[in-house]
């Protein structure tokens, strides 16, 4: 992994074997992010994406593994309890044009990937929400 900071702009590239959401990762906490927004596309051969059922409150989670090429991959980083909070989502299109995606819940690089993080100037942390069972925003 190698990045560089453009103001407020981070590019990072991500080489085969590495972890999206463990890298990214990484730069929040080496660059003290608070809040910012995540962008991304690339090539995986293995990730796993899921889906919030809301009645239950659980997620159903779908591993997937070939050859895919991200068409999407959205997000932010926050803060709860002090630590980096990633959200992201990702679409992945493989073979045969069929695209599979959700919450991303980690993916492998299969060649490279460059994803672009926006730093924002401010915080928004993140609350359990009992009602809704997720950790959402809390200003």
């Amino acid at each position: 992994m190698e990045y560089r900071r453009f103001g407020n702009t981070i590019y990072l590239r991500l080489d085969p074997k590495e972890e999206i959401l463990e890298e990214i990762g990484k730069v929040a906490e080496k660059e003290n992010i608070r809040l910012a927004q995540v962008t991304g596309l690339g090539a995986i051969n293995d990730f796993t994406a899921g889906v919030y059922n809301t009645v239950t409150k659980e997620y159903h989670s779908i591993q997937f593994q070939g050859a895919y090429e991200i068409v999407s991959l959205t997000g932010t980083v926050t803060r709860k309890d002090s630590d980096v909070y990633l959200h992201l989502h990702i679409a992945a299109g493989d073979e045969e044009g069929l695209v599979h995606g959700g919450h991303l819940n980690r993916a492998i690089i299969s060649a490279t990937a460059e994803i672009q993080i926006q730093v924002i100037d401010g915080e928004i942390g993140r609350e359990f929400s009992e009602e809704i069972g997720l950790n959402l925003f809390k200003f």
